[in-house]
């Protein structure tokens, strides 16, 4: 999600429906098409969220790095087809693991292209990350 300041620690599935909203929103005005990867178990508050170029998708096991090894796996099965990827990320270790060429956008700069702020809730600044596709 980012390290925007939302609360989202206080109630991380209304924090990634919020997300996913704005991500959802944004998709409506633009040709890309998104795949937004979460932690955890599938929520349906978040999945129903879904639709269009909007794919809404949960790691596929619990523990550290669970998403990542879900967004790698997304990339490496996509790149072949769709070398323009772009994945939303600050994590460094997981860009690490990306293929060569993948563009790499950071979570605030993504966060502030969807109006919601960059990392300290600012808009203006911040850096690039998501999962696009």
């Amino acid at each position: 999600m980012g390290a925007g300041a939302d609360g989202w620690w206080n109630d991380p599935v209304a924090a990634a429906a919020r997300l996913t909203q704005a991500i959802a929103d944004w998709t409506r005005h633009h040709d890309d098409l998104v795949t937004v990867v979460y932690d955890g178990r599938p929520e349906p508050a978040v999945a129903d969220l879904a639709g269009g170029p909007l794919t809404v998708d949960f790691a596929r096991r619990p523990g550290r790095d669970a998403a990542d090894d879900r967004i790698v796996e997304i990339v490496e099965e996509a790149y072949g087809d769709e070398p323009d990827l772009r994945v939303v990320t600050s994590d460094r270790g997981l860009v690490g693991r990306l293929p060569p060429g993948v563009e790499v956008e950071g979570a605030g700069r993504f966060r502030t292209r969807l109006g919601l702020g960059g990392p300290s809730g600012r808009t203006g600044r911040g850096r690039r990350a998501r999962g696009d596709r």
